[in-house]
């Protein structure tokens, strides 16, 4: 199906902002919803958010509804993650992902297994 990479993570203080994209070579990209999952230490792989191949609809976890932002462009095949008033809970492994079939409507409730691909991930922390 292609190949996803992120970049952008890093270290940021607490109140902190940081940006994440992911580059996609799909070559059909704009038939893709996508969406954003995270790895906490000790934790099970979670939603964050996602975002329709349009880029006209989106949902978010709960966790991170009005700090965070999904938000694409698929001139460029990407798909980028603006986190605001990041906590040191947001401290994780983020990781973008497209599912295994073009128009699907992604949810927060999606189950991993309609996800086909992933990307290596990117570590976020944030430091109190």
């Amino acid at each position: 199906q292609g190949q996803l990479v992120e970049s952008g993570g890093g270290l940021v203080q607490a109140g902190g902002s940081l940006r994440l994209s992911c580059a996609a070579s799909i070559r059909t990209f704009s038939i893709y919803a996508m969406a954003w999952f995270r790895q906490a230490p000790g934790k099970e792989r979670e939603f964050v958010a996602a975002i329709s191949w349009s880029g006209g609809y989106t949902y978010y976890a709960d966790s991170v509804k009005s700090r965070f932002t999904i938000s694409r462009d698929n001139a460029k095949n990407t798909v980028y993650l603006q986190m605001n008033s990041l906590k040191p809970e947001d401290t994780a492994v983020y990781y973008c992902a497209a599912p295994r079939l073009s128009y699907t409507i992604l949810k927060p409730t999606t189950p991993e297994t309609a996800f086909g691909t992933w990307g290596q991930g990117t570590q976020v922390t944030v430091s109190s």
